[in-house]
């Protein structure tokens, strides 16, 4: 009996999914725990193992590579050898073949050249067949790359237009830009050794390759359009959600860091650190706001429902741009956690974040959320609340300035400055516990031996 490959459901809040390639083709044997194919959801890259074995049947109207559909949506099928898919008994009931005579034996026709070509020339699965005849393909003349050399459907586009070379590092949003625009990866590659492909060098060839104009002519640049991918639209949706449902109120004020700073630099300087992750400005952020939220529980909190649930352990957020979009990741238990053992647990996060190969519970179950615009020379801002979460600390960039140390004395000094902006949910906590909050971090940027001999 055939088995229906469906949309899966990948979250409890995943209400629908897009179809991002299939790793198996129509007419593969699949084996139990197979990865079958990719689904782009709630902003990670999922791979769906099968869970059953048998031959993957793709009927020839499943949702092309790039769709958006419900969870549910039917994909495919798992088949037993021998045994019809379910959409080819309808097609051989509803359309029974007409150059062929249906009597005993199943003889045919001696005319007919196409079933003569069936015999005689290699075996191609259904969706190929349909594929080749829209791009007007002999088939016949192909070899197949399938099992058994049998005719699939890569084969028939190879035929159209070869397929970029393997070797071409290309992110997904990339890749399917490139397409939309035309532009030619091969091409971009070799004008790009050794690097990876992402959005913006997509954007930047489409833009060269508008026509030049002639010396004092105005230039008309056409619009670009590019649909909303699905991780964007899930973006859009949870900001307007942040926006609407909460009662957002911000908190600024601006931090001594030097002595934040000369500890990272006798970290970096440190000898016996080499074989070992580096922590960075975030990643010591992430250790002093965990000690900052075990003594003021109220900020790591969150909304489930009806109930305010307050954490006993502190999951930080990662805010992370990535060329498919802002995508915070998880650090589970940064309260019980070292320096080097939450810097090598961030890279890996923020690494696989940038080449869409996050898991779908790695996006999930955090508590707090910190987002840093310093590197993009930004001293404050307004950050958003992560949903459901109850406050999210925005960081701006360190930077020196000439501050008065001691005004009776009349005395200046130059000190490395940092702006933090604490957004809270006013629903949920009051104003004086934030303000201790942001006053508490502010402490222990100033004085880092605050929470380092905890």
């Amino acid at each position: 009996m055939a088995i229906e490959i469906v949309m899966p459901r990948l979250g409890w809040t995943m209400e629908e999914g897009t179809l991002a390639g299939w790793l198996k083709q129509d007419g593969d044997k699949v084996e139990v725990g197979d990865i079958i194919f990719t689904v782009e959801s709630d902003k990670a890259l999922n791979e769906v193992e099968a869970l059953d074995a048998g031959i993957l049947r793709i009927p020839p109207d499943s949702p092309p590579i790039g769709t958006s559909m419900p969870v549910g949506t039917l994909l495919a099928y798992l088949v037993q050898s021998g045994e019809a898919a379910p959409f080819e008994k309808k097609t051989e009931t509803s359309n029974p073949p007409k150059n062929l005579e249906v009597k005993a034996g199943f003889q045919p026709v001696t005319g007919s050249a196409t079933y003569r070509r069936r015999k005689s020339g290699p075996a191609i699965s259904p969706r190929a067949r349909r594929v080749a005849v829209e791009l007007g393909i002999d088939w016949a003349r192909l070899n197949g790359s399938g099992r058994t050399g049998r005719i699939i459907e890569r084969d028939i586009r190879a035929a159209v237009r070869p397929a970029p070379p393997a070797e071409i590092r290309v992110s997904p949003l990339a890749r399917r830009m490139a397409a939309e625009l035309d532009i030619n990866l091969a091409e971009l590659a070799t004008q790009m050794p050794g690097k990876r492909i992402e959005r913006a060098d997509v954007e930047a060839a489409a833009a060269l390759g508008a026509a030049p104009a002639a010396p004092g002519q105005a230039v008309s640049v056409a619009n670009q359009v590019i649909p909303l991918s699905q991780v964007r639209r899930i973006i859009g949706e949870r900001m307007v959600a942040s926006a609407r449902t909460t009662a957002p109120v911000t908190l600024t004020t601006e931090a001594d860091a030097t002595e934040l700073v000369r500890l990272r630099s006798q970290l970096k300087n440190d000898p016996t650190a080499s074989s070992r992750p580096i922590p960075t400005y975030n990643d010591l952020l992430r250790k002093l706001i965990a000690h900052a939220l075990i003594e003021q529980p109220a900020l790591n909190a969150r909304l489930e429902g009806e109930q305010l649930v307050i954490a006993g352990s502190v999951h930080m957020g990662l805010a992370v741009d990535t060329d498919r979009g802002l995508l915070a990741p998880v650090i589970r238990d940064v309260q019980t956690k070292g320096l080097r053992q939450i810097a090598q647990e961030s890279a890996a996060l923020i690494e696989r974040a940038r080449a869409g190969q996050l898991r779908a519970d790695e996006l999930q179950g955090g508590t707090f959320t910190i987002t840093n615009l310093g590197m993009y020379e930004i001293d404050a801002f307004t950050p958003i609340i992560n949903l459901p979460e109850c406050a999210i600390l925005g960081v701006g960039r360190i930077v020196s300035k000439q501050i008065v140390v001691d005004a009776a004395a009349e005395r200046v000094a130059i000190r490395q400055m940092v702006f933090l902006s604490l957004t809270f949910d006013h629903r949920l906590v009051d104003g004086a516990p934030a303000a201790r909050f942001l006053q508490r971090i502010k402490q222990f940027v100033e004085q880092p031996y605050l929470w380092l001999v905890n």
